[in-house]
């Protein structure tokens, strides 16, 4: 969807919907829904509209599950209120798809508490004392050493020469 036409419509396409299902469409079995993201093919033919429901925990299959219903019985007259304001030949086909992107954010948090937790774990089982020496960085030597050194290599030198 690189296309600037194809992104603007979907924009116009996300608004409209949530405008009406928040003013005009009165279904009960219609939860909290919000949505989240829309994407319309190349060719402006296909609208696949990502959504939300806001709930507990316990009921979301049941919310998702009537919340569906709702909007597909609903698809017409979105659609139908779509053409009109886009004022387009061809009015996309709507779609709606329950949106992933809640459930996969609970899950990394999930997962990142534990990652969390274990870290703790191993802070607390780690004990005061250093792994290796207390000062691990390396000495400078002795200066007559170096000396000693530099004098072998001075004759050594001279002995290929």
């Amino acid at each position: 969807m690189s296309n600037p036409r194809v992104r603007k419509i979907a924009d116009r396409i996300q608004v409209i919907v949530a405008e009406m299902l928040e003013r005009r469409i009165k279904d009960p079995r219609l939860g909290f829904v919000t949505i989240t993201d829309v994407r319309v093919s190349g060719d402006s033919q296909q609208a696949t509209i990502f959504y939300t429901v806001l709930g507990s925990p316990e009921d979301q299959e049941a919310q998702l599950a009537s919340t569906a219903a709702a909007l597909e019985s609903a698809k017409g007259l979105l659609r139908s209120e779509v053409g009109k304001q886009l004022g387009m030949r061809h009015v996309p086909t709507l779609t709606f798809v329950a949106d992933a992107l809640p459930e996969t954010a609970r899950h990394l948090e999930e997962v990142l508490a534990r990652a969390k937790a274990q870290d703790e774990a191993v802070a607390a089982a780690r004990g005061e004392a250093y792994a290796g020496e207390e000062d691990p960085y390396k000495k400078p030597r002795d200066l007559d050493e170096d000396h000693d050194e530099d004098e072998h290599d001075d004759h050594d030198r001279d002995d290929r020469a």
